[in-house]
């Protein structure tokens, strides 16, 4: 299935840790009304009765707004909720094994750091990259931060639709402007925000200024 790029522009990973005043479900409908463009569940600790329940009901949701809905890791689920997509890290199934399971209409997306790890990820059918980290990170503490020549160089490298993840923020976000990234994945930055419809507001204005500069 192909990737839009402009569904990558601001994409949302949920992270149950900012579950409070809201739940997921209404966190990630209030990112939707903000203008989020894709979002991807991610779950750690729940079992697959509960994590399925979720990832169905999430992806009615997306549905409903025109947003596409990525899984992470956990192929089955994405196939049994009917996700739009399925994202994977290098130390997951590889992208050909995940296209055997899936089938030709999911999209894959896969996690890599490096130019060579890109090609490979290309070579074995993947839709759309992640790339990261950028800045560091409280979401994962086990990552070495890329250089931003990495990152450009990966966009330079391949077609396909890139995002750019990993400790981007508000404050940050600007200095991925010409690397040629098509959008920013934000964990944090949206999930942790006190008005998470508003703060995607201006998410999604600053990664559009981002991916296309206004010329002086």
């Amino acid at each position: 299935m192909k990737c839009d790029k402009k569904a990558m522009l601001l994409y949302a990973v949920t992270d149950r840790a900012w579950v409070g005043k809201q739940s997921l479900y209404e966190q990630v409908e209030s990112a939707l009304k903000g203008g989020v463009t894709c979002v991807q569940l991610r779950e750690k600790e729940l079992d697959d009765e509960a994590f399925l329940q979720e990832a169905v009901e999430l992806s009615a949701l997306c549905k409903r707004y025109g947003v596409p809905f990525f899984v992470n890791d956990n192929v089955e689920i994405a196939v049994r909720c009917g996700a739009d997509g399925i994202h994977v890290g290098q130390e997951d199934m590889e992208a050909a094994r995940v296209r055997q399971r899936v089938g030709p209409d999911m999209m894959i997306g896969v996690s890599v750091h490096s130019v060579e790890e890109t090609r490979e990820a290309v070579k074995n059918g993947a839709d759309c990259l992640g790339v990261g980290a950028m800045f560091s990170t409280d979401t994962k503490t086990d990552v070495d931060v890329l250089p931003t020549e990495t990152l450009r160089d990966i966009c330079a490298a391949v077609d396909l639709p890139v995002v750019a993840i990993g400790g981007i923020g508000k404050t940050n976000l600007s200095r991925l402007s010409g690397t040629g990234v098509d959008g920013v994945a934000l964990v944090s930055a949206i999930f942790g925000a006190d008005d998470i419809e508003g703060e995607c507001r201006l998410l999604r204005r600053l990664s559009e200024e981002m991916v296309d500069p206004v010329s002086d």
